[in-house]
């Protein structure tokens, strides 16, 4: 088998069996009442998705560690279980912050409310993940205190900063992805473009072959999206969750971190980015002005469907924006 057959295999079961999943666990998720609840702050039209099962982000995780830890074996054979083993702690990162976003839920669901756990902490458990996260690969990457920033080709010597850096960064994105769920299909619409973006970084930053493990990711995170996207697209049957987007948040930075390119997830996840500055510069703006708003509602998705995008409209432009971020990152911004 060569590495082309073997992403092509990952991608098309990780993509089948997420949807069988999801087939088994929607009408579970329904039988135990585990709908999700819409804040009365929110859209007023979004009340219609209230009781729509929500914890569905359990079948692509499931989906993309069984098969990841499957094509790490086979990497593993053919390049030595050193290459593998960053994709193994950005799995593990991404299911680290899966169970905290689980534990969110439950909460969420328990209190019948949404409103889980508290943001100090949320916070403190994804520093942790970060911490655990960059232990692990500066053990096993002999990761540097540079940081290499794209587009104008300079790097940084920051010492022991990098590491304060590196885990905001690592906190920042995983919040900012989870921030993306919002509207049908828009986190896994986005994220999926994300994954296009990875498989094509890893064939172009390879040598003779492509970068294995970063290929793979790519090819995980195409099959466990669209799969999820079956059921998740407008009108969306199933939700997420936080076990879901802060799942994707992990391997979304965590690919950055494989590529010893941290900061171009700013340029490839722009859409994340903005929907976070949206609700950081929303909040400045209210207290500035005692009381004025910036947006009609933030984060901006809900701004743009307050002035009538429909959220299929939405999702496309999402992403689109994502893959033309992604586009430069491949031309300009690879180390």
């Amino acid at each position: 088998m060569n590495y082309n057959i073997m992403y092509v295999i990952a991608l098309a079961l990780t993509f089948i069996l997420t949807v069988l999943i999801l087939k088994k666990l929607i009408p579970v998720l329904k039988s135990h009442k585990m709908g999700q609840k819409i804040l009365d702050i929110g859209p007023r039209w979004h009340k219609g998705k209230e009781g729509t099962p929500t914890m569905g982000g359990v079948a692509f995780i499931i989906a993309i560690v069984i098969f990841g830890l499957g094509g790490c074996v086979y990497l593993s054979i053919v390049d030595g279980i050193r290459s593998t083993l960053p994709l193994v702690l950005t799995l593990a990162l991404g299911v680290f912050g899966g169970l905290i976003g689980c534990i969110d839920d439950m909460a969420k669901l328990k209190k019948k409310q949404n409103e889980g756990l508290t943001a100090p902490q949320k916070f403190i458990l994804q520093v942790i993940a970060a911490a655990l996260y960059l232990l692990g690969m500066s053990l096993v990457c002999d990761v540097n205190t540079a940081l290499y920033i794209p587009f104008v080709d300079v790097t940084l010597e920051l010492g022991i900063f990098y590491y304060v850096v590196a885990m905001l960064l690592i906190t920042g994105v995983i919040n900012s992805v989870n921030l993306t769920d919002g509207i049908d299909g828009l986190c896994s619409s986005v994220t999926l473009v994300v994954g296009v973006f990875f498989t094509a970084a890893g064939y172009m930053t390879g040598m003779a072959e492509p970068d294995g493990s970063l290929t793979l990711l790519g090819a995980l995170t195409i099959g466990g999206c669209a799969g999820f996207l079956v059921y998740n697209f407008y009108p969306a049957r199933v939700f997420m969750g936080d076990t879901g987007s802060l799942f994707l948040g992990g391997l979304v930075v965590g690919g950055a971190f494989m590529m010893g390119n941290p900061l171009i997830v700013v340029v490839f996840g722009i859409v994340y980015i903005i929907e976070t500055a949206s609700v950081m510069l929303q909040v400045a703006y209210f207290k500035l002005t005692h009381g004025k708003r910036l947006f009609k509602m933030s984060p901006i998705h809900h701004h743009f469907e307050k002035c009538g995008w429909s959220e299929i409209k939405i999702v496309v432009v999402a992403s689109v924006v994502t893959a033309v971020a992604a586009a430069l990152s491949l031309i300009f911004g690879l180390r």
